[in-house]
């Protein structure tokens, strides 16, 4: 088992800010906020090579016709991932972005999740 923050050298848990914010809210997050039992912070060595070869963004545009939301925040780590995708993906598709937000904001923060929510109950209203 490998820990993607704490067997990293060029991590020091004595430092946190060598470590990345996304890992940091996300270990955060996982083990403090909201601990999950199931939370173990590691990846099994024998399965990261088959994490890297997965392309999720791969036939994408075949979720057309049907409606396609991604929500990020305007901070987050992640946010080119889904410009990417909403770029790839055919109509009808939206990308929402949350001011300010973090990957791991739009998880928990009060000032983003009743936004979060209020955009997905919308989306499902219309289009189930």
């Amino acid at each position: 088992m490998f820990s993607l923050i704490a067997d990293n050298p060029r991590f020091d848990m004595n430092d946190l800010s060598t470590v990345p914010l996304m890992y940091l809210e996300g270990y955060e997050y996982y083990s403090e906020i909201d601990p999950n039992p199931r939370f173990m912070g590691t990846f099994a060595l024998s399965s990261l090579g088959q994490q890297m070869a997965f392309f999720p963004f791969e036939g994408i545009e075949l979720i057309s016709p049907r409606p396609l939301l991604l929500i990020a925040g305007s901070e987050a780590d992640t946010l080119y991932m889904s410009q990417d995708a909403i770029e790839r993906a055919k109509e009808p598709k939206e990308l929402f972005i949350l001011d300010g937000a973090s990957h791991i904001d739009l998880y928990w923060k009060p000032e983003y999740v009743p936004q979060v929510a209020d955009k997905l109950a919308e989306f499902f209203t219309k289009n189930l």
